[in-house]
């Protein structure tokens, strides 16, 4: 008796709900794409803003995280899946973005680094104004191969300096 009176009691609890247990309602996928298009194009400037307000947050947090990045990039079959994410976007994908993206911001964020890069290059043209290389021999002289070793030694030994130092 006690289970039918447990039974009934659900039933008639759960009679209301009963639909909403079926099937999930999903919006159209094109009204979705409208609105996410709508939304997230009016949202750059506050992206920008509260970005710019977490970059300590960013820091502090990405350094942190040297460790499960490691596992991330040495998991099991990360080539194989890394090489399905190619496969799945595909060449015409990849244009698509150069068209329609990358062309219009690569002037802009050249711009935007160019200290960045006056600041990462400088390092390396002191080393190489530094540099006394040894005597040029002719045209085609295997010796000349000297003087590029000279140059990679150098700048290497900066790389691994900037590095060891923290930089780089």
């Amino acid at each position: 008796m006690k289970r039918k009176i447990i039974w009934f009691l659900t039933m008639v609890l759960l009679l209301p709900i009963m639909p909403i247990m079926g099937a999930l309602k999903v919006k159209d996928i094109a009204t979705s794409k409208q609105k996410w298009g709508e939304n997230a194009a009016r949202s750059a400037e506050e992206f920008a803003t509260r970005t710019e307000a977490a970059a300590e947050d960013w820091a502090r947090n990405t350094g942190a995280a040297a460790d499960t990045y490691h596992q991330a990039i040495t998991a099991h079959g990360i080539k194989e899946r890394f090489r399905r994410g190619v496969s799945r976007a595909g060449a015409a994908k990849f244009a698509r973005k150069i068209r329609d993206v990358a062309r219009d911001r690569f002037g802009p964020g050249v711009a935007a680094a160019l200290d960045d890069y006056q600041t990462g290059a400088e390092p390396y043209f002191a080393t190489l104004a530094s540099l006394t290389l040894s005597a040029r021999k002719p045209r085609g002289d295997p010796a000349n191969y000297n003087r590029v070793m000279e140059v990679g030694k150098a700048l290497n030994a900066k790389r691994l300096a900037l590095l060891g130092g923290g930089g780089g």
